[in-house]
């Protein structure tokens, strides 16, 4: 194992503690309330979109944490092609979570900056040895 397999299993590792962390607050700051605010039948609102929602809004979590466990198992056990393929695709999906954040808090939460450093170790993990 040398410092880029280090860098890859970091950066998974960042991305599933992350997802674990959204995912309880989106439950508890999102889900939850929207559930209340909709369990009386509000007239305007399906009931398939409000079984959906919650689904929707966990989603990233699902992604970032799949990711994460991608990019461990990388590390450890597949080759220069595949850590590249699942590379970008993980790193993709945590740069569009890093923007999204800053962009939604403007700066003042610790999840696009935790999605950053992942997505750095992203990038020396994958780069040329």
């Amino acid at each position: 194992m040398n410092w880029r397999d280090v860098a890859l299993g970091l950066a998974g590792a960042i991305g599933c503690f992350t997802a674990v962390i959204h995912g309880v607050l989106v439950q508890r700051l999102m889900v939850r309330p929207i559930g209340t605010a909709f369990a009386g039948g509000h007239p305007r609102v399906a009931e398939p979109i409000r079984r959906i929602v919650p689904a929707l809004l966990q989603f990233s979590t699902f992604n970032w944490i799949v990711g994460g466990l991608a990019l461990i198992a990388a590390a450890l056990w597949f080759g220069r092609d595949a850590r590249l393929a699942i590379g970008l695709l993980v790193g993709s999906a945590y740069l569009f979570g890093a923007v999204g954040n800053l962009w939604g808090t403007r700066g003042l939460h610790p999840g696009w900056m935790l999605m950053a450093v992942a997505l750095g170790l992203i990038g020396f993990g994958l780069s040329p040895v």
